[in-house]
This record gives C-alpha cells, sequence and structure tokens, in this order.
C-alpha cells in the first residue's frame, strides 16, 4: 500500500478483542475510517459498539488487536491519550459545569501554559467561524438550551485538536430543527476533513448524514455499508439477522369518552415551577403521546397523574372527582385501575435486589392475605412473560439488577400490562431497548388500546410519536404548547412547539 493511501485513513482498527469474563464484547473486529468521511455505528443492544468506542477513546484497553492512526500504529491507554491523537468523544450525557459560561468549561482540563481569557476568546471564535458553529463563550450553561450545550461539546474537543469525532445518541435530546443544525455542523466538519463517528438507533438519521455504515451483531463487525446503497430495511436485517417489519400498526381508537381529565394542573419541583396550568384529556382506547425536550415536565406530568408527587393546584378529574389526594383503593372504587412504567426502572419501577417473582407480586400483593402468600401465581405468570417478551435471564428468581436494561424494562412492562388497567403511563418505554424489542413494545401497547386502555405515552423519537399515537401534546418549560391530530400535523410544526412555539387552533376536544 502506498504511503498516500494508509494516510487516507484516519483509524484503522485491526482485530480489536474485548472480553469481560464469559462475554466477547468485540470479536477481531477490523474497521476503518477515512478522513473526511462520517461513519454510522448500528448495532442492537449487547452488540459491542459502546464498547468499541470506548477502546477508540482510552476508556477500555483492548485484550487484542491493533489500533493505526493516520498510518501510525498508537497505544491508547487512557482518555488523554486519546485526546493526544487527536480522538474526542462527545457523550450523550453532557459533563457541563452549569455554573460556568462556556469558555470556562471549554478550557477546563486543557494542560499547557496559561493563556488570556482574550486570547482563548479568539480561538473559540475562530474555531467557531471555521467550522460554522454558534457559540456564545461568556454565555452561562445553565441559560442555555440542549443544543447550545452539545455545541460547547463539539467545541471542546475542537479546542483540543480533536480531527477524530465520536457521537454518542448525538440527537436524543434535540427537536427536529436543531438535528438539522447539527448535521450541518457535522457536513461542515468532514469537509474539514475531520472523521466522524456517529452511534445513533435512528436509521432515518443514519440514511441523512453518513457515507458508510457498519452494522456489529453479538461483537462482530457483520458488513460495512455504502449508505447510498442502503435502505432501512436492510440495514435491521444485518443487525437483528432476519427480516423485520418496521411498520408500527395505529388502530383506529376505540372510543371518545374521557377517562381522566386534566385541568390547570400545576406541580414544583425542587421549589421552580415545573408544570405550569397544563390541561388535556386523556381517553377511552387511545394513545395521547408527549413530545417535549428533555426536562420540560415529562417526570413531573407522569408523577403527578400517578399520584406519586404533591400538586401545587389544578385537578386530575375521574367523573368530575378529583383523584388528587386519594387513595388507590379509592381510586379503583371510582372506576380507575391505573399502571405507570416510570423513566427510572430500578429506582422507582422495580426492587432491583428481588428477582421476577417477588416484583410481580408488589402489583399484587393485598394486605388482608395474612402471613401466608402464595407465590404459585406470580412465579407463573414471570414464567409466562419470560417467553412472551422474550426476556433474558438465568431464571425469574435473579435479581432484576442483574439484567440488561432493556430485560429490565420488559419486566417493569410487563408486570404493569398484566395487572389489567383501564389508565397507562409509561414514561419513555422503548429507551435502552434494540429495534426488535421496541417494536414489540409497541405491539404491547397498541395490545392494551385495542382493549380501551388510555395511554399516556412518553416518547423521545418524534417519528415514532408520529406513527403510534392518535394525538400528540407538546410540553416546553412545563407548559403545553399545543396538542395536534398525529395524522395531520408534521415533525417540523412539532419541533416547532418543543422549542416554544404556540399552536393555535389545539387538538383538546376532537
Amino acid at each position: 500500500m502506498s504511503k498516500s493511501n494508509e494516510t487516507n485513513y484516519a483509524i484503522e482498527l485491526n482485530g480489536i478483542s474485548k472480553v469481560f469474563g464469559t462475554v466477547v464484547a468485540n470479536d477481531s473486529i477490523n474497521l476503518k475510517i477515512k478522513q473526511g468521511e462520517i461513519l454510522a455505528l448500528l448495532g442492537e443492544n449487547g452488540s459491542g459498539k459502546t464498547t468499541l468506542m470506548n477502546i477508540l477513546s482510552g476508556i477500555y484497553y483492548p485484550d487484542g488487536g491493533s489500533i493505526t492512526i493516520a498510518g501510525k500504529e498508537v497505544s491508547i491507554g487512557s482518555p488523554n491519550d486519546a485526546i493526544y491523537y487527536g480522538i474526542g468523544m462527545i457523550h450523550q450525557h453532557f459533563k457541563l459545569i452549569d455554573v460556568f459560561n462556556a469558555m470556562d468549561n471549554i478550557v477546563l482540563g486543557t494542560k499547557g501554559k496559561y493563556e488570556k481569557p482574550k486570547v482563548m476568546k479568539e480561538k473559540i471564535l475562530s474555531i467557531s467561524e471555521k467550522f460554522g458553529l454558534e457559540i456564545e463563550p461568556e454565555k452561562k450553561i445553565y441559560n442555555m438550551s440542549v443544543s447550545e450545550k452539545q455545541t460547547v461539546e463539539i467545541m471542546k474537543v475542537l479546542y483540543r485538536g480533536a480531527q477524530i469525532l465520536i457521537l454518542d445518541e448525538p440527537t436524543a435530546v434535540l427537536t427536529p430543527q436543531e438535528t438539522e443544525k447539527l448535521f450541518n455542523i457535522l457536513r461542515k466538519m468532514k469537509e474539514q476533513g475531520s472523521a466522524i463517528i456517529i452511534i445513533t438507533h435512528k436509521l432515518h438519521e443514519v440514511l441523512s448524514i453518513s457515507d458508510r455504515v457498519a452494522i456489529l451483531r453479538k461483537g462482530k463487525l457483520i458488513d460495512t455499508v455504502q449508505t447510498s446503497e442502503t435502505n432501512e430495511g436492510q440495514l435491521t436485517e444485518l443487525m437483528v439477522g432476519r427480516p423485520v417489519s418496521l411498520k408500527i400498526e395505529r388502530p383506529e381508537t376505540t372510543g371518545k369518552k374521557t377517562i381522566l381529565n386534566v385541568v390547570d394542573l400545576s406541580v414544583e419541583s425542587d421549589g421552580a415551577p415545573a408544570l405550569k396550568n397544563v390541561n388535556f384529556k386523556l381517553k377511552k382506547g387511545e394513545i395521547l403521546g408527549v413530545a417535549g425536550i428533555a426536562g420540560s415536565g415529562q417526570k413531573e406530568l407522569c408523577e403527578a397523574i400517578a399520584g406519586l408527587m404533591d400538586i401545587k393546584s389544578g385537578a386530575v378529574l375521574c367523573n368530575k372527582e378529583n383523584i388528587i389526594g386519594k387513595t388507590p383503593d379509592e381510586i379503583i372504587n371510582l372506576g380507575i385501575s391505573m399502571s405507570f412504567v416510570p423513566e427510572d426502572r430500578l429506582g422507582m419501577g422495580l426492587v432491583g435486589s428481588m428477582g421476577m417473582v417477588e416484583n410481580v407480586m408488589l402489583k399484587s400483593y393485598k394486605k388482608d392475605k395474612g402471613l401466608l402468600v402464595d407465590k404459585k401465581p406470580a412465579r407463573k405468570l414471570s414464567e409466562e412473560l419470560v417467553k412472551k417478551l422474550d426476556i433474558v435471564t438465568r431464571n425469574v428468581d435473579m435479581p432484576v439488577r442483574m439484567m440488561s436494561g432493556g430485560n429490565v424494562q420488559k419486566v417493569l412492562l410487563g408486570r404493569e400490562i398484566e395487572s389489567n388497567p383501564n389508565v397507562l403511563i409509561t414514561a419513555y418505554p422503548v429507551r435502552g431497548l434494540d429495534i426488535n424489542s421496541s417494536y414489540l413494545i409497541y405491539d404491547l401497547l397498541n395490545e392494551q388500546k385495542k382493549k380501551g386502555v388510555a395511554i399516556l405515552f412518553i416518547g423521545e423519537d418524534l417519528d415514532v410519536l408520529l406513527e403510534i399515537s392518535d394525538r400528540i401534546m407538546v410540553l416546553c418549560h412545563g407548559e403545553v404548547k399545543g396538542i395536534v391530530n398525529a395524522k395531520e400535523t408534521t415533525k417540523e410544526e412539532v419541533g416547532l412547539m418543543m422549542a416554544g412555539m404556540s399552536l393555535k387552533g389545539d387538538d383538546q376536544d376532537e
């Protein structure tokens, strides 16, 4: 190979392997990333993509294989080594200090001689202009939008001289408009010769932004394909190992009866307003999707309705009677059987030290049963859930904290659905699940909808919300910016509301 061909590659991974105990996370992976290229990395949960990127960014050290940067074999034993070789990783959860301004966060931890603030600011603005970044060096992090914070994270690695960028689920909390803005930045960086690796589960984004796609399955590199020559169906089949239908069913709503009527609901969290005069109706046999940038009040909305959070004012009406402050038995007597799948699965939904059987019993246990408890029904249901939801566990008595996040979610959702609710509140039900498991969950929710269950679905993927929901309510800073018919709205319209634009003509009472 000629020298020019060697240096054409920003990174060459040769036979990279990593083993954790008996689990082979990476199995002799060979992967090359060109300079001036955007490579998408796809794979189900447990496929090994995060481990591979952690090796490249210096968090793990490989058990076998070698890494070549710009034609030279290197050893990356720490994140500092990765930075030295021009590799920067932008994590899904930002690592910023809120009370500092952008410039302080960008230069924090950089080594070398002290530079005056004026010089640092000029350097930041120069990099901003080169890559098309919009940044205010002296703006405090706590005053920034999610998109602005992400720009600071990108600037942090560019300031350190990174030419190779790894982005982990970078659009998870962005509006469609912010996503396109990010993609324009990445395209500009690509033009400047940067090599970019993007980890995402959103196939339409993969097709939009990448040049090539590498697919991992069970620790092995299955294939690397040109983006222009592939499609969502082929990529899914490569990930899963068999064809998977990517169509989400949306059965017609089964009735117009309002089960819950939320009126002027206001909630405070840590002394600050979290929800402000929220109004909506939840109807029998419908899925009401809730969209919003992370931290817009979704968590507080779920917990307030479920009776887990004190409310400042307002009401949740069932048959014109306020259920706020009532005991579970009193709510059931009003005709409401409620199930709640919280965002915090182990902290709030399940007891991590218990097995499936005990966690299932928590939902059905009655105090008046006496001292002797029959575990047989809970064990039978647990074993049925393992088969129905393809839960991976040694047995139904293994502590759920030892399961993967996706399997924990299946246990929680399965338990809540099997309690036969007529109201189901679910927060990010497919977060952390691979594509196959996600579509299983969508089918389960639609089964409940057909039975007449009213479902409040908090989601973060707008494409999924638009497909599965009947109506979509958009929250921004704790306020409802609009409630729209999912069949008639667009992703761009929902994105504008997520960013704070109010929409006239709500679909509230349709």
